[in-house]
């Protein structure tokens, strides 16, 4: 009796070691899961995408000596039109070539990438949900801003902060032409398509209004500021090609509306540098 209790003493405890491991592991995961390091593949991926873009960047300057003279359209006071409204506290500038005297950069000038090669859907879904609306203002008689970009997703609303009436026409070579009045503080939306040239955008009751409308069907675009920079971001990697587009010259870069060719490289800046503009060119086309 004594040796088969002695024999019993010696059997394999009641929780053995399958059982103990049964216990041990679902204590030990989720500890090891948070403590795991990172799946090299997950910042992998979105690196990888994020790769796939670059940024060009350059600067639109005056090529002249001297800095052209800014022309007044409107004198304080003594607009043609609505003086009451019109150049009541301000005289109304022309927009048409704005030369910075300290940079000579060379403002309200679209940059933008001709026929890209690739795509950026998320970019271009981005910009729409952001700002499904695009606002051209006539306010002090002057369309504000003067130049605006947007890609097809979006609306162009246009309406009035004046107390007076406007009128809005617009000619396209896609899009249907539009000429129409607009009474104080009224509204228009308009769904444009994506144009290759720029749509000018007039009041015909006060002839010194207008504006310049871009459209694409991409967000590969961007208007140059007061010091004639620009920085167009999310291109997709590979050779593509730059335009440039100033009023009084028409396309300033080599290669006119085909643009001139800039290898973009991935997560990289390419700056293309200073982009003169040919004073030759402004006179040329101021006669015309």
């Amino acid at each position: 009796m004594s040796a088969m209790r002695h024999a019993r003493s010696r059997r394999t405890p009641r929780f053995g070691p399958i059982v103990w491991l049964g216990i041990v592991i679902p204590l030990v995961l989720p500890l090891a899961a948070r403590t795991a390091p990172p799946d090299p593949a997950a910042p992998a991926a979105g690196l990888a995408e994020q790769a796939q873009f670059g940024t060009i960047k350059g600067r639109l300057v005056w090529g002249g000596a001297e800095v052209p003279p800014v022309k007044v359209l409107a004198e304080k006071g003594k607009a043609p039109k609505d003086p009451e409204v019109c150049a009541r506290d301000q005289p109304i500038l022309s927009r048409e070539l704005v030369v910075d005297p300290k940079t000579k950069g060379v403002a309200y000038s679209f940059a933008y990438v001709s026929r890209p090669k690739g795509t950026n859907p998320e970019a271009v879904q981005a910009l729409v949900d952001k700002n499904p609306k695009v606002v051209l203002d006539q306010k002090n008689c002057e369309f504000q801003p003067y130049m605006l970009t947007l890609t097809q997703g979006q609306t162009l609303l246009v309406k009035t902060s004046d107390p007076i009436n406007h009128n809005v026409r617009l000619a396209a070579f896609t899009n249907p032409g539009i000429n129409q009045n607009m009474a104080p503080e009224s509204q228009l939306e308009l769904k444009l398509v994506a144009e290759r040239f720029p749509i000018k955008i007039a009041c015909d009751i006060h002839p010194w209004m207008k504006a310049w409308v871009m459209v694409f069907d991409h967000t590969f675009f961007t208007i140059t500021g007061m010091d004639g920079s620009f920085q167009i971001k999310g291109v997709p990697a590979g050779s593509q090609n730059l335009v440039l587009w100033q009023e009084n010259v028409g396309f300033a870069t080599p290669g006119a509306g085909r643009g001139m060719p800039v290898m973009v490289r991935a997560g990289e800046v390419t700056d293309v540098g200073e982009i003169k503009l040919d004073p030759a060119k402004v006179k040329v086309a101021a006669n015309k």
